[in-house]
This record gives structure tokens, sequence and C-alpha cells, in this order.
């Protein structure tokens, strides 16, 4: 079976929008293995890159809209590369924090991936 660019960016928009609620939806007060700083929930993840619950709710908010926006682009292509490129930004900032409080490399590659599938769809949809 071939698997064609399009087909691979629309398996990434779909990987990117269920990784996304997975993380601030199903795992919100949850700890991972890729928390920033050791923090057992978002919220604690928040205040370890230094950023108030305001900004937290912000990114929450922007995450979601965007991951949505992936999957409706299924059926709407025109929204599909804003919202990938919107959401790349967003793991853009997300890598930042990660370096900026010294985070082992590994708490860093969800955020990566997302990047890189983000940039793949912002390129090739």
């Amino acid at each position: 079976m071939e698997l064609n660019t399009q087909t691979l960016v629309v398996v990434f928009q779909i990987i990117i929008a269920l990784g996304i609620v997975n993380v601030w939806i199903v795992r919100f007060n949850k700890s991972t293995d890729y928390r920033g700083g050791g923090a057992s929930s978002m919220k604690e993840e928040f205040e370890a890159y230094g950023l108030s619950e305001t900004v937290m709710k912000l990114v929450g908010f922007l995450k979601l809209t965007l991951a949505a926006l992936l999957v409706i682009g299924i059926w709407y292509p025109i929204v599909v590369i804003p919202a990938a490129a919107g959401m790349a930004g967003l793991m853009i900032g997300a890598l930042l924090m990660h370096i900026k409080i010294g985070d082992p490399s590994i708490k860093s590659l969800p955020a990566l991936l997302m990047l890189v599938m983000s940039g793949f769809i912002v390129f090739m949809a």
C-alpha cells in the first residue's frame, strides 16, 4: 500500500489533534514523563516555566482550538495551513520553555514531534 503525501498530511492532522486532546483534557491533572520541571499536572508545569494560570488557560484554549481546526480541515482544507502554522508556533514556544528551565532533551520530544508534523502539514498541504 502506497502512502501518498496528502494521506500523510491527514494522518498527521489526526495524530496532532489526538495528542493535544490527550495532554490538555485526558492527562491535564496527571503526571507524565514529559512534563516540564518534574511537574505532576499542567498547572504545576506552567508554574515551573514561570507562567501564570491565565497564560496556561490561553495556551490550552489555543491548542484545543487549533486541534479542532485540524480535524475540521479534513473536510474544509482551507483551515489546515493556518491551524498547522499556529500549532507549530505553539510547539516552538513549548520547546523554548523546556530549554528555559533546563529540562532533559527527552522531555521536549513530544513538542518536537508535533512541530515536525505541523511543519510537514504547512509545507505539504
